[in-house]
């Protein structure tokens, strides 16, 4: 029996690991949202850590709104990056296994093919950065480790995501502008879910960093039209490619990941 914290709880994979995990009896799972633990709180871990014996900690809490990032950086960094080590820190300190959820905005995207794990970093926004400090804070303060690294993360149930936004908008008959300028594999919490439970937790898997998507490389525009196929909705919505679209935040223009 692995008794397993997970953290972020109330997040979309936070809530797909809660909906998957009673399906494994071998694991016992402990969930705590942000108001029932800050992981800016270094104090509250430490005693919680001291009191339960977990094996595992899976870190979903994270700070993830790209464009505000850029404009209060250091939130981001508390959260991404500060919060990381000592979540890291005091997981080494009870002898428990830190899995943690990082980004494929980590890249700068100019590379033409697929990011491989070993691939030079180069983030180009906030967001980015305060994800890549937060990998590094980990590999240097504990060993025992895993860094999923995963791109466009969607659940079909649970959150706010471009997937639940599209079927929503669409079924309203609203116009739908979404640009073709990026590349990335859009990437169901479900594997994610499932990688985390059977192939890190159970499986035999070494420390240390991966990629982990759906592997099917498209732009925002073919994943909105995929939603659409899946729904039916293709004939009547109003799908528009947006070639002026902006942003605030600089994105990568590659960001698969192998």
């Amino acid at each position: 029996m692995f008794k397993i914290l997970v953290t972020g709880s109330d997040g979309q994979l936070g809530r797909t690991i809660k909906d998957l995990g009673h399906k494994f009896k071998e694991l016992e799972f402990d969930f705590k949202n942000s108001s029932e633990l800050d992981i800016t709180d270094e104090y509250k871990i430490n005693d919680l850590f001291s009191r339960e014996n977990y094996d595992y900690c899976i870190n979903c809490a994270a700070y993830t709104n790209v464009e505000q990032a850029e404009k209060t950086p250091e939130q981001a960094f508390k959260i991404n990056s500060e919060a990381v080590k000592q979540l890291a820190f005091l997981s080494f300190k009870y002898n428990i296994v830190f899995i943690h959820i990082s980004t494929d905005y980590v890249f700068d995207g100019t590379k033409l093919e697929p990011y491989i794990v070993g691939d030079e970093t180069n983030p180009i926004n906030e967001y980015g950065k305060s994800k890549l400090f937060g990998e590094e804070n980990i590999r240097q303060v504990t060993p025992n480790h895993f860094i999923l690294r995963t791109s466009w993360l969607y659940s079909k149930k649970f959150g706010h995501n471009f997937y639940r936004t599209i079927l929503s908008k669409a079924k309203k008959g609203a116009e739908l502008r979404i640009t073709d300028e990026q590349y990335g594999c859009p990437t169901n919490t479900q594997t994610l879910a499932k990688y985390i439970i059977e192939e890190v937790i159970l499986g035999d898997k070494e420390y240390g960093t991966y990629h982990v998507t759906d592997g099917k490389p498209m732009t925002w525009f073919d994943f909105a039209n995929q939603i659409l196929l899946e729904h039916g909705l293709d004939k009547n919505a109003q799908l528009v490619l947006d070639r002026n679209y902006r942003t605030f935040a600089k994105r990568p223009k590659n960001s698969v990941l192998n």
